[in-house]
């Protein structure tokens, strides 16, 4: 019997997701990943797999529960459990004064932010409880505890997942499953690239850094594989910021 851990991460074709793929791949475990590009997809698992362990692709969009409860039951019957998953999957969605948001932005970014996380910890959790085993890691944000001008729907979302991370941990904590979340500050990612929109301005945000730089997407990854794993056992419920400094003052 295979005893190695499987890992199942959405939002896992870019950026951290994407590092955190790979490295749990070099831990030797068996991966799952997922998210809506199907030749991408694809070509990650073939990635992993050239780093010497089991990987699977499997499509999905966490704004359909039909889609999520496919993805976790996939896996379990190919792997015949589930161990630790990571919900990176995220937008920023179109950043403007609260006076120019609609609920169609509001959409945008929640269905994705919020409702995908909540729907992944629910059917994960739906696999985990019985097990009486199981790691789950959020992805939040430095602006999860913080505000941000014309950033207030992506930084009431990142809000949103750290309140779900330390609800669903005090219901998970009576069936052995750990619940935790890792919140980035600023990663060399194409969002980053996004939001500065210009050399300078990510030079600008990057210089209020204490580090002065930005971090990069394998350095959150190990922070990730960390809080999943059982070296970190006895954290429930906590958010493990990363961002360089950012919070420290």
């Amino acid at each position: 019997m295979d005893i190695r851990p499987v890992v199942l991460i959405t939002g896992a074709l870019t950026g951290i997701g994407r590092a955190t793929a790979i490295a749990f791949a070099r831990e030797k475990v068996r991966v799952v990943v997922s998210g809506r590009r199907v030749e991408e997809g694809r070509q990650l698992a073939d990635e992993l797999r050239a780093l010497g362990t089991e990987a699977q692709f499997v499509q999905s969009d966490v704004r359909f529960e039909d889609d999520i409860r496919e993805l976790i039951d996939r896996t379990v019957a190919q792997f015949g459990r589930l161990d630790i998953a990571v919900n990176a999957a995220g937008t920023e969605g179109e950043w403007s004064p609260v006076t120019e948001q609609t609920p169609e932005r509001y959409a945008a970014v929640f269905d994705t932010n919020v409702l995908g996380t909540l729907l992944a910890m629910k059917h994960e959790l739906r696999v985990m409880a019985p097990q009486g085993s199981g790691s789950i890691v959020n992805i939040s944000s430095t602006m999860g505890s913080r505000g941000a001008a014309g950033a207030s729907l992506y930084v009431a979302s990142k809000h949103a997942v750290e309140g779900l991370t330390k609800s669903a941990a005090l219901e998970a904590a009576a069936f052995g499953v750990r619940v935790n979340a890792v919140a980035p500050g600023p990663v060399e990612t194409a969002m980053l690239n996004r939001l500065t929109t210009t050399n300078e301005r990510k030079a600008a945000l990057v210089a209020g850094l204490p580090l002065k730089r930005a971090g990069t997407p394998e350095e959150l990854a190990e922070a990730i594989v960390f809080v999943a794993s059982s070296r970190a056992s006895f954290m429930t419920g906590e958010i493990l910021r990363v961002n360089g400094g950012k919070t420290a003052s």
